[in-house]
Protein backbone atom coordinates (compact mmCIF):
# COMPACT_ATOMS: atom_id res chain seq x y z
CA UNK A 1 0.00 0.00 0.00
CA UNK A 2 2.63 2.22 0.64
CA UNK A 3 4.06 1.22 -2.38
CA UNK A 4 1.12 2.64 -4.45
CA UNK A 5 0.88 5.65 -2.62
CA UNK A 6 4.28 6.60 -3.48
CA UNK A 7 3.97 5.69 -6.99
CA UNK A 8 0.75 7.76 -7.15
CA UNK A 9 2.59 10.41 -5.12
CA UNK A 10 5.57 10.96 -6.94
CA UNK A 11 4.92 8.86 -9.82
CA UNK A 12 7.96 6.51 -9.80
CA UNK A 13 8.69 3.33 -7.52
CA UNK A 14 11.72 3.39 -5.06
CA UNK A 15 14.22 0.89 -6.28
CA UNK A 16 14.14 -2.49 -4.02
CA UNK A 17 16.13 -2.46 -0.80
CA UNK A 18 19.74 -4.82 -0.78
CA UNK A 19 21.23 -5.95 2.47
CA UNK A 20 25.29 -6.92 2.03
CA UNK A 21 27.06 -7.58 5.34
CA UNK A 22 29.49 -5.35 6.20
CA UNK A 23 31.68 -7.26 7.23
CA UNK A 24 31.78 -9.55 4.80
CA UNK A 25 33.31 -8.20 0.95
CA UNK A 26 32.54 -11.19 -0.54
CA UNK A 27 28.70 -10.44 0.35
CA UNK A 28 28.67 -8.30 -2.58
CA UNK A 29 29.79 -11.30 -5.06
CA UNK A 30 28.15 -14.26 -3.38
CA UNK A 31 25.13 -14.46 -1.52
CA UNK A 32 27.61 -17.30 0.79
CA UNK A 33 30.89 -18.54 1.37
CA UNK A 34 31.82 -21.15 -1.38
CA UNK A 35 28.97 -20.32 -4.10
CA UNK A 36 28.62 -18.45 -6.69
CA UNK A 37 25.63 -17.06 -9.63
CA UNK A 38 26.40 -16.60 -13.23
CA UNK A 39 26.02 -12.74 -13.93
CA UNK A 40 26.08 -10.70 -16.94
CA UNK A 41 28.38 -8.62 -19.23
CA UNK A 42 29.86 -5.85 -16.79
CA UNK A 43 31.79 -2.64 -17.82
CA UNK A 44 35.29 -3.41 -17.23
CA UNK A 45 39.01 -1.93 -18.27
CA UNK A 46 40.36 -2.09 -21.60
CA UNK A 47 41.52 -5.89 -22.52
CA UNK A 48 38.32 -7.63 -20.98
CA UNK A 49 37.60 -10.49 -22.95
CA UNK A 50 34.06 -11.58 -24.79
CA UNK A 51 31.60 -13.95 -23.40
CA UNK A 52 31.56 -12.42 -19.38
CA UNK A 53 28.25 -14.04 -19.29
CA UNK A 54 27.57 -17.04 -17.51
CA UNK A 55 30.22 -16.76 -15.55
CA UNK A 56 31.10 -16.88 -11.75
CA UNK A 57 30.67 -13.52 -9.47
CA UNK A 58 33.75 -13.89 -8.19
CA UNK A 59 35.77 -13.38 -11.40
CA UNK A 60 32.77 -11.58 -13.91
CA UNK A 61 33.82 -8.53 -12.41
CA UNK A 62 37.55 -8.63 -13.00
CA UNK A 63 39.21 -6.30 -15.16
CA UNK A 64 42.73 -5.66 -16.47
CA UNK A 65 44.47 -3.53 -18.02
CA UNK A 66 47.74 -3.69 -19.57
CA UNK A 67 50.41 -1.67 -18.33
CA UNK A 68 53.23 0.54 -20.53
CA UNK A 69 50.77 0.31 -23.67
CA UNK A 70 52.80 3.35 -25.16
CA UNK A 71 55.38 0.88 -25.22
CA UNK A 72 53.44 -2.04 -26.80
CA UNK A 73 52.04 0.53 -29.24
CA UNK A 74 55.09 1.51 -30.07
CA UNK A 75 56.38 -1.85 -31.06
CA UNK A 76 53.14 -3.06 -32.20
CA UNK A 77 53.49 -0.54 -35.09
CA UNK A 78 56.77 -1.48 -36.28
CA UNK A 79 56.17 -5.33 -35.75
CA UNK A 80 57.33 -6.55 -32.44
CA UNK A 81 59.73 -9.35 -32.89
CA UNK A 82 60.77 -11.54 -29.56
CA UNK A 83 63.79 -13.83 -29.51
CA UNK A 84 63.19 -17.45 -28.66
CA UNK A 85 66.18 -19.39 -27.61
CA UNK A 86 67.53 -22.63 -26.63
CA UNK A 87 67.86 -21.87 -23.05
CA UNK A 88 64.83 -19.65 -22.77
CA UNK A 89 64.80 -15.48 -23.46
CA UNK A 90 62.39 -13.40 -21.16
CA UNK A 91 60.17 -10.94 -22.51
CA UNK A 92 60.67 -7.15 -23.51
CA UNK A 93 58.18 -5.07 -22.92
CA UNK A 94 57.63 -7.26 -19.89
CA UNK A 95 53.98 -8.32 -19.81
CA UNK A 96 52.50 -6.24 -16.64
CA UNK A 97 48.58 -5.79 -16.45
CA UNK A 98 46.99 -4.06 -13.45
CA UNK A 99 43.86 -5.74 -12.03
CA UNK A 100 40.50 -4.69 -10.39
CA UNK A 101 37.23 -5.73 -9.53
CA UNK A 102 37.97 -9.54 -7.83
CA UNK A 103 36.98 -10.17 -4.71
CA UNK A 104 39.41 -9.79 -1.72
CA UNK A 105 38.99 -12.72 0.58
CA UNK A 106 38.95 -15.22 -2.71
CA UNK A 107 42.09 -16.87 -3.97
CA UNK A 108 43.04 -16.62 -7.57
CA UNK A 109 45.81 -18.38 -10.01
CA UNK A 110 47.01 -15.96 -12.58
CA UNK A 111 48.55 -17.63 -15.50
CA UNK A 112 49.31 -16.82 -19.34
CA UNK A 113 49.52 -19.15 -22.27
CA UNK A 114 50.02 -18.14 -26.13
CA UNK A 115 48.18 -18.87 -28.84
CA UNK A 116 49.24 -18.68 -32.79
CA UNK A 117 47.55 -15.77 -34.75
CA UNK A 118 47.20 -18.06 -37.83
CA UNK A 119 48.45 -21.24 -39.56
CA UNK A 120 51.29 -19.36 -41.61
CA UNK A 121 54.84 -19.40 -40.98
CA UNK A 122 56.96 -16.45 -42.17
CA UNK A 123 60.45 -14.69 -43.89
CA UNK A 124 61.45 -11.39 -43.78
CA UNK A 125 61.84 -9.38 -46.84
CA UNK A 126 64.50 -6.90 -46.16
CA UNK A 127 63.98 -4.73 -49.32
CA UNK A 128 60.80 -4.14 -48.34
CA UNK A 129 61.53 -4.51 -44.66
CA UNK A 130 58.25 -6.83 -43.49
CA UNK A 131 57.17 -10.16 -43.17
CA UNK A 132 55.71 -12.06 -46.33
CA UNK A 133 54.23 -15.96 -45.94
CA UNK A 134 56.46 -18.43 -46.42
CA UNK A 135 53.70 -21.52 -46.27
CA UNK A 136 52.13 -23.67 -44.01
CA UNK A 137 52.93 -23.45 -40.22
CA UNK A 138 55.42 -25.92 -38.89
CA UNK A 139 53.25 -28.62 -36.42
CA UNK A 140 52.04 -26.99 -33.13
CA UNK A 141 54.49 -27.23 -30.28
CA UNK A 142 53.44 -28.79 -27.22
CA UNK A 143 50.83 -26.63 -25.54
CA UNK A 144 52.13 -25.11 -22.06
CA UNK A 145 51.08 -22.38 -19.73
CA UNK A 146 52.74 -20.23 -17.16
CA UNK A 147 51.46 -19.82 -13.89
CA UNK A 148 52.33 -16.48 -11.67
CA UNK A 149 55.14 -17.59 -9.20
CA UNK A 150 52.51 -15.41 -6.13
CA UNK A 151 49.84 -18.22 -6.89
CA UNK A 152 47.21 -18.74 -5.48
CA UNK A 153 47.26 -15.70 -3.93
CA UNK A 154 44.03 -13.26 -2.21
CA UNK A 155 42.14 -10.86 -4.40
CA UNK A 156 43.17 -7.88 -2.38
CA UNK A 157 47.56 -8.91 -2.83
CA UNK A 158 46.99 -9.39 -6.57
CA UNK A 159 44.73 -5.38 -6.71
CA UNK A 160 47.14 -4.22 -3.99
CA UNK A 161 49.99 -3.49 -6.68
CA UNK A 162 50.98 -4.31 -10.88
CA UNK A 163 51.52 -7.99 -11.83
CA UNK A 164 54.39 -8.59 -13.90
CA UNK A 165 54.85 -12.17 -15.72
CA UNK A 166 59.18 -10.78 -15.67
CA UNK A 167 60.18 -14.98 -15.00
CA UNK A 168 58.25 -15.92 -18.19
CA UNK A 169 60.55 -17.18 -20.46
CA UNK A 170 60.61 -18.21 -24.21
CA UNK A 171 62.27 -21.49 -25.98
CA UNK A 172 62.13 -23.53 -29.14
CA UNK A 173 63.21 -26.41 -27.58
CA UNK A 174 60.80 -29.05 -28.06
CA UNK A 175 62.53 -31.21 -25.28
CA UNK A 176 62.83 -28.36 -22.77
CA UNK A 177 61.76 -29.50 -19.12
CA UNK A 178 62.60 -26.16 -17.70
CA UNK A 179 59.11 -25.33 -17.98
CA UNK A 180 58.98 -22.55 -20.27
CA UNK A 181 56.71 -21.33 -23.23
CA UNK A 182 57.34 -23.22 -26.42
CA UNK A 183 57.15 -21.53 -29.51
CA UNK A 184 57.94 -21.99 -33.36
CA UNK A 185 60.65 -19.55 -34.53
CA UNK A 186 59.05 -17.38 -36.98
CA UNK A 187 55.23 -18.00 -36.19
CA UNK A 188 52.99 -15.37 -34.93
CA UNK A 189 51.31 -15.41 -31.99
CA UNK A 190 48.63 -14.14 -29.55
CA UNK A 191 49.39 -13.84 -25.41
CA UNK A 192 46.72 -14.70 -23.15
CA UNK A 193 45.95 -13.58 -19.45
CA UNK A 194 43.87 -15.86 -17.49
CA UNK A 195 42.45 -14.86 -13.82
CA UNK A 196 41.12 -18.24 -12.47
CA UNK A 197 39.05 -18.54 -9.48
CA UNK A 198 39.78 -21.06 -6.91
CA UNK A 199 36.74 -22.60 -6.35
CA UNK A 200 36.66 -24.46 -2.87
CA UNK A 201 33.72 -26.56 -3.53
CA UNK A 202 34.44 -30.36 -3.94
CA UNK A 203 32.38 -30.21 -7.19
CA UNK A 204 34.50 -27.32 -8.43
CA UNK A 205 35.55 -29.71 -12.24
CA UNK A 206 31.23 -28.99 -12.88
CA UNK A 207 31.75 -25.38 -12.64
CA UNK A 208 35.62 -25.06 -13.98
CA UNK A 209 34.16 -23.09 -17.21
CA UNK A 210 32.41 -20.70 -14.90
CA UNK A 211 36.04 -19.93 -13.05
CA UNK A 212 37.96 -17.90 -14.80
CA UNK A 213 38.47 -15.16 -17.35
CA UNK A 214 40.54 -14.63 -20.18
CA UNK A 215 41.89 -11.30 -21.24
CA UNK A 216 43.91 -10.97 -24.73
CA UNK A 217 45.10 -7.36 -26.29
CA UNK A 218 46.13 -6.88 -29.53
CA UNK A 219 49.40 -5.06 -29.08
CA UNK A 220 50.79 -7.29 -27.37
CA UNK A 221 50.86 -9.97 -31.07
CA UNK A 222 54.41 -10.36 -31.87
CA UNK A 223 56.22 -12.81 -34.00
CA UNK A 224 59.08 -15.38 -32.68
CA UNK A 225 62.16 -15.33 -34.20
CA UNK A 226 65.59 -16.72 -33.16
CA UNK A 227 67.29 -12.93 -34.10
CA UNK A 228 66.05 -9.85 -34.62
CA UNK A 229 64.80 -9.43 -38.21
CA UNK A 230 64.11 -5.73 -38.14
CA UNK A 231 66.91 -2.93 -37.24
CA UNK A 232 64.36 -0.35 -35.94
CA UNK A 233 63.00 -3.27 -33.45
CA UNK A 234 66.60 -3.88 -32.47
CA UNK A 235 67.10 0.23 -32.08
CA UNK A 236 63.92 0.87 -29.88
CA UNK A 237 64.61 -2.50 -27.32
CA UNK A 238 68.32 -1.31 -27.28
CA UNK A 239 66.71 2.30 -26.23
CA UNK A 240 63.86 1.19 -24.18
CA UNK A 241 65.45 -1.78 -22.07
CA UNK A 242 67.23 -0.77 -19.37
CA UNK A 243 69.10 -4.09 -19.85
CA UNK A 244 70.53 -3.40 -22.88
CA UNK A 245 73.11 -0.50 -21.30
CA UNK A 246 75.54 -2.08 -22.72
CA UNK A 247 74.81 -1.63 -26.48
CA UNK A 248 74.33 2.02 -26.14
CA UNK A 249 76.73 4.41 -27.14
CA UNK A 250 77.58 7.11 -24.72
CA UNK A 251 80.48 8.91 -22.74
CA UNK A 252 82.16 6.69 -19.74
CA UNK A 253 80.81 5.98 -16.49
CA UNK A 254 81.19 9.72 -14.68
CA UNK A 255 83.03 7.30 -11.88
CA UNK A 256 86.28 7.17 -14.40
CA UNK A 257 86.81 11.23 -14.65
CA UNK A 258 89.12 10.30 -17.33
CA UNK A 259 88.94 10.77 -21.12
CA UNK A 260 88.55 7.55 -22.91
CA UNK A 261 91.88 5.59 -23.95
CA UNK A 262 93.99 7.67 -21.33
CA UNK A 263 95.48 4.68 -19.51
CA UNK A 264 97.78 7.08 -17.25
CA UNK A 265 94.80 9.34 -16.03
CA UNK A 266 92.95 6.23 -15.04
CA UNK A 267 95.44 5.60 -12.48
CA UNK A 268 95.39 6.91 -9.23
CA UNK A 269 96.95 10.59 -9.20
CA UNK A 270 99.84 9.99 -6.61
CA UNK A 271 100.99 7.37 -9.44
CA UNK A 272 100.30 9.14 -12.47
CA UNK A 273 103.07 12.08 -11.44
CA UNK A 274 107.04 11.48 -11.74
CA UNK A 275 108.98 9.91 -8.64
CA UNK A 276 111.55 12.42 -7.47
CA UNK A 277 114.85 11.56 -8.38
CA UNK A 278 117.08 10.41 -5.42
CA UNK A 279 119.03 13.16 -3.71
CA UNK A 280 122.42 13.32 -4.41
CA UNK A 281 125.46 15.95 -3.81
CA UNK A 282 126.50 17.17 -7.33
CA UNK A 283 130.74 17.47 -7.40
CA UNK A 284 131.79 21.50 -7.36
CA UNK A 285 132.96 22.40 -10.75
CA UNK A 286 130.76 19.60 -13.03
CA UNK A 287 127.40 19.77 -14.32
CA UNK A 288 125.78 22.84 -15.45
CA UNK A 289 125.94 24.78 -12.00
CA UNK A 290 129.63 24.20 -11.67
CA UNK A 291 131.86 25.46 -14.46
CA UNK A 292 133.27 23.95 -17.46
CA UNK A 293 131.51 21.05 -19.04
CA UNK A 294 133.60 17.70 -18.20
CA UNK A 295 134.36 16.94 -22.08
CA UNK A 296 136.63 20.14 -22.03
CA UNK A 297 138.77 19.03 -19.23
CA UNK A 298 140.03 16.31 -20.72
CA UNK A 299 141.43 18.06 -23.97
CA UNK A 300 144.45 19.72 -24.17
CA UNK A 301 144.99 23.07 -23.33
CA UNK A 302 145.44 25.78 -26.51
CA UNK A 303 149.27 26.14 -27.55
CA UNK A 304 149.94 22.52 -26.19
CA UNK A 305 152.39 20.61 -28.65
CA UNK A 306 150.42 17.77 -30.33
CA UNK A 307 151.99 14.47 -31.26
CA UNK A 308 151.94 13.95 -34.99
CA UNK A 309 151.93 10.03 -34.82
CA UNK A 310 149.47 9.29 -32.11
CA UNK A 311 145.38 10.88 -32.75
CA UNK A 312 144.14 13.24 -29.77
CA UNK A 313 141.90 10.83 -27.30
CA UNK A 314 140.05 11.73 -25.22
CA UNK A 315 138.95 10.45 -21.56
CA UNK A 316 135.35 10.17 -21.01
CA UNK A 317 134.00 11.61 -17.84
CA UNK A 318 134.15 9.13 -15.01
CA UNK A 319 130.26 8.31 -13.16
CA UNK A 320 130.34 9.34 -9.71
CA UNK A 321 130.63 6.00 -7.45
CA UNK A 322 127.38 5.29 -6.06
CA UNK A 323 126.75 5.16 -2.13
CA UNK A 324 127.51 1.63 -0.49
CA UNK A 325 124.56 -0.50 0.32
CA UNK A 326 124.06 -0.78 4.29
CA UNK A 327 125.19 -3.33 5.88
CA UNK A 328 122.91 -6.09 7.33
CA UNK A 329 123.81 -8.66 9.44
CA UNK A 330 123.97 -12.39 7.90
CA UNK A 331 121.29 -14.71 8.77
CA UNK A 332 121.59 -17.87 9.79
CA UNK A 333 120.74 -20.42 6.90
CA UNK A 334 117.45 -21.69 7.60
CA UNK A 335 117.05 -25.51 8.71
CA UNK A 336 114.63 -27.01 6.22
CA UNK A 337 113.21 -30.15 6.66
CA UNK A 338 112.02 -32.43 3.88
CA UNK A 339 108.10 -33.13 3.95
CA UNK A 340 107.90 -36.80 4.80
CA UNK A 341 104.06 -37.94 3.78
CA UNK A 342 102.66 -41.40 4.41
CA UNK A 343 102.31 -43.36 1.53
CA UNK A 344 98.85 -43.40 0.21
CA UNK A 345 98.18 -39.65 1.93
CA UNK A 346 97.27 -36.99 -0.96
CA UNK A 347 99.10 -33.63 0.28
CA UNK A 348 96.88 -31.03 -0.72
CA UNK A 349 94.30 -28.50 0.43
CA UNK A 350 93.35 -30.90 2.83
CA UNK A 351 94.90 -34.05 3.33
CA UNK A 352 92.54 -37.28 2.91
CA UNK A 353 93.16 -40.51 2.42
CA UNK A 354 93.26 -41.57 -1.75
CA UNK A 355 90.87 -43.94 -2.41
CA UNK A 356 93.25 -46.23 -4.66
CA UNK A 357 97.25 -46.02 -4.10
CA UNK A 358 99.27 -43.71 -6.62
CA UNK A 359 100.90 -45.68 -8.97
CA UNK A 360 105.07 -45.55 -9.13
CA UNK A 361 106.39 -43.11 -11.69
CA UNK A 362 109.29 -43.28 -14.07
CA UNK A 363 112.37 -40.96 -12.89
CA UNK A 364 112.62 -37.79 -14.47
CA UNK A 365 115.06 -38.43 -17.24
CA UNK A 366 114.11 -41.74 -19.37
CA UNK A 367 117.90 -42.18 -20.08
CA UNK A 368 118.85 -43.26 -16.05
CA UNK A 369 122.15 -42.22 -15.03
CA UNK A 370 123.61 -41.73 -17.72
CA UNK A 371 123.69 -38.58 -19.80
CA UNK A 372 121.07 -38.22 -22.29
CA UNK A 373 122.82 -38.43 -26.15
CA UNK A 374 123.54 -34.75 -27.81
CA UNK A 375 121.88 -34.12 -30.56
CA UNK A 376 124.58 -31.53 -33.23
CA UNK A 377 122.44 -29.04 -35.52
CA UNK A 378 120.31 -30.71 -38.30
CA UNK A 379 120.38 -33.98 -36.77
CA UNK A 380 116.93 -35.73 -35.96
Amino acid sequence: VKARRQVGEGGRAPPPQTHTHPLHPSAAFLGGPGEGSPCGTGLGWAGEGPGTSGKNRRVCHAAARLEMGSLWEEFNRLGTEMIVTKAGRRMFPTFQVKLSGLDPLADYVLLMDFIPLDDKRYRYAFHSSSWLAAGRADPAAPGRVHFHPDSPAKGAQWMRQIVSFDKLKLTNNLLDDNGHIILNSMHRYQPRFHVVFVDPRRDSERFAHQNFKSFSFPETQFMAVTAYQNHRITQLKIASNPFAKGFRDGDPEPWCGVPAGSLLGAMPRARATALPSRPEKREKGRGAGGGPDPLLLSLPPPGAPRSRGAPATTVPPQPAPLPAPPSFPELPPPSFQPLACPPGVYVGAKPRTLPYPLPTFPPLSTYGTAAAPAFGYGQQ
